[in-house]
């Protein structure tokens, strides 16, 4: 029996952060793509192929539903401590990354939005 696009997304909104980290590998190696690059590959693609030594601010706009969630993704990206993380997020919008090579900085960012929150670059 053939999972549905439904049962896939509700698998995926019960997974942890770590669990999609892995799925999105995973996901990544099977079928050969990038997904970097899909998030990269919208309007501005032909700019962001231009821009790839550039060096970004990855900045949290919003913490979103999910503060818990973002404060643990802020915690691996960053090393910081529990507390450290919190007041972080919770100053939102506040500087994650400064000076990421913007491949990186696109790793960070699909982290982020997977965990709830809303960032940008600088």
């Amino acid at each position: 029996m053939a999972l549905t696009k439904e049962d896939i997304i509700s698998a995926i909104k019960e997974m942890k952060v770590a669990e999609l980290n892995e799925l999105v590998k995973g996901i990544e190696e099977e079928f050969g793509v990038s997904a970097a690059a899909m998030v990269a590959a919208g309007p501005a693609a032909g700019a962001a192929e231009d821009d790839s030594d550039k060096e970004v601010t990855v900045v949290l706009k919003s913490a979103g539903a999910n503060k818990v969630a973002v404060i643990k993704v802020v915690r691996e990206l960053t090393g910081l401590g529990l507390m450290d993380a919190k007041k972080l997020v919770d100053a939102a919008p506040s500087d994650v990354k400064e000076n990421v090579a913007m491949d990186k900085a696109e790793e960070i960012k699909s982290q982020l939005v997977a965990a709830g929150a809303e960032v940008e670059f600088k």
